[in-house]
């Protein structure tokens, strides 16, 4: 077939699903209007470690509204039968009210029931829990870490002894919680043996799967509906134990039940990103050729249940170095569970890498970039693999050349606004690019509009537009003319919406999708003697506006509406699908950002201002401009959170998190956002994906904070190893 004209992809295009959400019309999980729903409150255990002894019930009970009250008195067995897919693996999942065993601080004890809202959290104040409390194990240094995931090539100890440069270094990060603006909401109802439930979800077809596994139902039993999601960032990834609550409940009382968290209740078991200790060694020449580097990992997890996290690729693969030896150990703790969080994994490895190549730098007087420079891979080092594109060293010359990297003073301190200590820092980024199996449905209906659906998710990135660029080119129709939906499991399934794998994934399989339907007005054409492109060869014809027509003499053709009408046709339909090429990979697929930071530090208090900030990425073709800058623009944002603002506190004495609320956990605010950039490289991954994306919604975040730590030591001369950075770290 003639390549389609291009006139949605690649336009700076407002969101389609806008007028929505500024009106109040687009529906999140907890405002779906259920008739009959009733209220449900948890009741957060009170201890980090130990036994349920007792519960009493009785006032909530006998207050007036309250349904019931259930716990794992009560509460009846669940068959958690295994369905191949689930999302948890069987026999290692939190099993709400199950047992008497409290496993975490805030894990849920009970959960009251009643027709307000008011009279369930009045409930829930009067449950009396006893319990038998033992210390629990929250701190990551102290506890005895998991047996280590190992990774090594060539010989790293004995490089590094012989190394005529040698840095040891040690790095901390804090915990991060995800504080999306929605909390995690559920409601859920039963008809029969068939559950529908609302939830604020990340992959609807995960949580379809895990309430199937969790009630003995099968799949198809359930219905998942999220076609909102007030922001993510990866806590929704997963189906948590609130909303197996939330269909306990609705079974139980025979009422359509709606749970909603409380802030508090965000931090208490909707996932984080765990904290951890990272020990790096590294070696180079005396040109700062690296030689060898031993990394070893100390992270959170929880007691039961094991989460790893991409932390070891970037120090395999950034960076060209002979010598490599990784160490990375999970450390079981009394806490909830952590999950992904944005740039999983690749977000905390940044920050240790390219510290420490900034570091290197200083130490040798080499500028940050030739440094880098100077370590550019030919090939994948970890795989032996060529890269589908690597873009690093333009990203760094056209960011070097927009943010003035020429005007920074190599010497810390050297550059002084009155109270203001100035200083310019910048990282390289990496973060895999994820593609996983998908499928879409197409249909072009005879009035000329489609409708395009995909059990997707859109948490913020603009899900519903972009798809819908793709599908207005695929079909040669406007954007208007489009309709794109998602978020219910009725739909053709989709990976989880995380990892930067949407675009590629589902908008591979809605190209491949509606181009067959176009295919088929096109052959519809050809061999339809009224038609005007009777007789074309397929390949000639291509479609506009609308309206079919020869490549090359736009004055012979027809409309859709015209052709489908003669042939008595209300429609055509296809299923579209992609998925990666099975069997090896023949390349390495990775998009790849160079960050430019510039920071005010104050000589006497030791606060930290980030001025501006610019990123350049290689990301594969771009969609939609003005998505990817709202990408970009909230990375940047999550990224200054990271390096000077956020940080879980727990109290080791009884496993409570001490700043579970925004008043005490900080995030950035408008006053704290600076001039903020963002560049993309023009080109394609072909390798990748029909679409030529490599994905942009983790990438924009990594790197930015080891670019403020990098620009606030070449303000100070002092170096942050421990995230967030404060003001008692510079004084």
């Amino acid at each position: 077939m003639s390549p389609q004209p291009r006139a949605a992809v690649g336009a700076p295009l407002s969101r389609v699903d806008g007028r929505l959400k500024v009106t109040g019309q687009a529906l999140y999980a907890a405002e779906h209007e259920v008739e009959g729903s009733v209220h449900a409150v948890i009741v957060d255990a009170a201890i980090g470690r130990g036994r349920i002894t007792s519960i009493d019930s009785a006032a909530a009970e006998a207050l007036s509204g309250v349904l019931k009250v259930l716990h794992h008195r009560n509460a009846p067995k669940l068959p958690y039968r295994d369905n191949s897919g689930s999302n948890n693996p069987p026999g290692r999942r939190l099993r709400v009210f199950q047992d008497d065993r409290v496993r975490f601080h805030g894990q849920p004890v009970a959960v009251v029931v009643a027709t307000t809202l008011e009279a369930a959290q009045h409930g829930a104040s009067l449950v009396k829990v006893g319990y038998d409390a033992e210390q629990p194990s929250t701190d990551l240094t102290e506890a005895e870490p998991d047996e280590p995931t190992r990774y090594a090539r060539g010989d790293a100890e004995g490089a590094l002894r012989s190394a005529a440069v040698r840095l040891d270094l040690t790095y901390r990060t804090a915990r991060n919680h995800h504080n999306p603006m929605e909390p995690h909401a559920t409601i859920a109802r039963w008809k029969g043996d068939k559950l529908t439930v609302w939830d604020k979800t990340q992959w609807v077809v995960g949580t379809q799967t895990e309430l199937a596994t969790v009630f003995g139902l099968e799949t198809d039993a359930v219905r998942v509906i999220s076609p909102f999601v007030g922001g993510g960032f990866g806590t929704a990834l997963r189906c948590w134990p609130h909303v197996v609550v939330a269909a306990l409940a609705a079974r139980e009382t025979k009422r359509p039940v709606k749970l909603v968290l409380s802030r508090k209740q965000m931090y208490l078991g909707t996932g984080f990103r765990p904290s951890y200790t990272y020990h790096l060694r590294l070696g180079s020449d005396r040109r700062g050729r690296l030689t060898a580097a031993v990394h070893e990992l100390d992270a959170e997890t929880s007691s039961y249940e094991t989460f790893t996290e991409s932390v070891l690729a970037a120090g395999q693969m950034l960076y060209s170095m002979p010598n490599v030896t990784q160490r990375y150990r999970t450390v079981p703790l009394d806490l909830p569970t952590p999950l992904y969080m944005r740039g999983p994994g690749f977000q905390t490895a940044s920050f240790v890498i390219e510290s420490a190549m900034d570091e290197l730098a200083h130490k040798l007087g080499v500028d940050p970039i030739e440094l880098r420079r100077r370590n550019e891979p030919s090939e994948d080092e970890s795989s032996g693999l060529p890269f589908s594109t690597r873009r690093l060293r333009e990203c760094c010359t056209v960011g070097a050349r927009e943010f003035g990297w020429d005007r920074r003073r190599p010497e810390p301190r050297s550059t002084r606004e009155g109270d203001w200590l100035i200083g310019r820092g910048m990282a390289a980024g990496v973060y895999d690019t994820a593609r996983m199996p998908a499928q879409a449905r197409a249909r072009l209906d005879a009035d000329g509009t489609a409708l395009v659906e995909a059990a997707a998710t859109d948490m913020g990135p603009g899900t519903y537009t972009s798809q819908t660029q793709v599908a207005a080119d695929a079909l040669g129709l406007t954007v208007r003319t489009v309709t794109f939906r998602l978020g219910d499991s009725l739909y053709p399934p989709t990976p989880p919406h995380g990892g930067s794998m949407t675009m590629a994934s589902v908008g591979s399989a809605t190209l491949d999708a509606c181009d067959k339907v176009r295919r088929q007005a096109i052959r519809l054409a050809v061999e339809d003697r009224e038609s005007p492109l009777y007789g074309v060869a397929a390949d000639e014809v291509v479609v506009r506006g609308g309206r079919l027509h020869v490549r090359n003499d736009p004055t012979r053709g027809e409309t859709y509406r015209r052709l489908l009408t003669r042939n008595d046709r209300t429609h055509l339909e296809a299923d579209g699908s992609f998925a990666p090429p099975t069997g090896p990979e023949r390349h390495s697929f990775y998009g790849y950002n160079a960050t430019f930071a510039e920071v005010a530090v104050d000589v006497t208090l030791g606060l930290v201002r980030v001025r501006r900030v610019l990123g350049v990425y290689d990301a594969g073709r771009i969609i939609s401009p003005k998505l990817a800058d709202s990408q970009a623009l909230g990375g940047m944002v999550g990224g200054i959170g990271t390096a000077l603002l956020e940080h879980t506190v727990t109290d080791h004495r009884d496993g409570r998190i001490v700043n579970a609320n925004l008043a005490d956990y900080l995030v950035p605010v408008n006053a704290d956002i600076p001039d903020l950039k963002a560049i993309y490289l023009d080109g394609e991954d072909r390798e990748a994906d029909p679409l030529g994306v490599k994905g942009l919604g983790e990438l924009v975040m990594i790197g930015v904070a080891p670019a403020i730590a990098n620009a606030v030591f070449n303000a100070t001369g002092r170096r942050i190893r421990e995230l967030p950075i404060t003001a008692d770290a510079l004084l």
